[in-house]
């Protein structure tokens, strides 16, 4: 399964080359919610797309991007005031007497008080890093769909919640982030042929085992073009709210992949199926899955993730 990715890094220009449209209310309203909601996980590349609004919309959205982010500094560098003194008291106690706890004491609060100078750091620099641009499971990104006809790009949680079902689905269901293309007929009846959905990404991520250690795999096309990437997605609503959230398609791995010691891969749709896999007929599943099978093939090189 595919669990993590990285994003294309200047992706709002990359929408505009497609023709698509970003829904500035969808944006607007995820970038609310985190006001209250820290746990909302949103990649600083997706904040950056803001950092020069053209419109009033577009001003709305930064100054909610500028009043999370001083926010988030202000609770850091108050944790990071409580840090500096704690290491200060360590080491006025070690001078006195050598204790265990003192030590340990100063070793804690050492490595506290890099870890906020990091975050603050992060959250501080302007110039993009690939990082940047990566997802994990319950991290939003934006998804191309069809929105009236139209191309468009919705914040969409990576964790697919389909609708219709609990909230519990996130914990009974963790690995909704993938859809394997052997069930999208079973357990994805309610998106496959209806809601479909593309992610555009420059590589993707793998956990492998090697010699009894779990490693990181980075896999990237040799020709390093983006891809567009399957997938499917829900519009859930419930007491909590409204949740927009997608699953990227899985299917059997190309030999390199398999080689490296992964079972799974993503699948990338050809540019002249983009329309045609973004509205699909839900009573004409074999188009959708010939889409699939037309995909393209790029040689995937991999190297072990920094």
């Amino acid at each position: 399964m595919c669990f993590s990715a990285q994003t294309v890094e200047a992706w709002r220009s990359f929408m505009r080359r497609m023709g698509v449209q970003l829904s500035l209310d969808e944006f607007a309203r995820l970038y609310g919610i985190r006001q209250s909601d820290a746990g909302i996980r949103i990649p600083k590349a997706m904040d950056a797309a803001f950092a020069a609004p053209a419109d009033p919309a577009e001003r709305a959205i930064k100054a909610q991007i500028d009043a999370f982010d001083a926010r988030q500094a202000a609770a850091w560098e108050q944790q990071l005031f409580g840090q500096r003194r704690r290491l200060a008291d360590a080491e006025r106690a070690l001078q006195t007497k050598a204790t265990k706890a003192a030590a340990e004491h100063r070793r804690i609060a050492g490595d506290k008080v890099q870890w906020l100078l990091g975050k603050l750091a992060d959250l501080r620099r302007s110039t993009l890093l690939p990082r940047d641009s990566r997802i994990f499971p319950g991290w939003y990104a934006p998804l191309i769909v069809s929105e009236r006809g139209q191309r468009a790009a919705l914040p969409m949680r990576y964790q697919c919640r389909p609708a219709g079902k609990p909230a519990s689905y996130d914990r009974r269901y963790p690995g909704t982030y993938n859809a394997r293309r052997n069930n999208l007929e079973g357990f994805w009846r309610g998106q496959f042929g209806r809601t479909h959905g593309l992610l555009a990404v420059e590589r993707f991520f793998e956990n492998v085992s090697r010699d009894g250690r779990n490693m990181v795999l980075e896999f990237a096309p040799a020709d390093q073009q983006p891809m567009l990437v399957a997938c499917l997605w829900s519009r859930w609503a419930g007491p909590e709210g409204e949740l927009l959230s997608f699953a990227a398609i899985t299917d059997e791995p190309p030999p390199e992949v398999a080689a490296a010691g992964h079972d799974r891969c993503i699948i990338p749709i050809k540019p002249e199926h983009v329309d045609a896999w973004l509205n699909p007929d839900p009573h004409a599943l074999a188009a959708s899955h010939a889409i699939l099978d037309d995909r393209q093939r790029p040689y995937y090189e991999h190297r072990l993730a920094a």
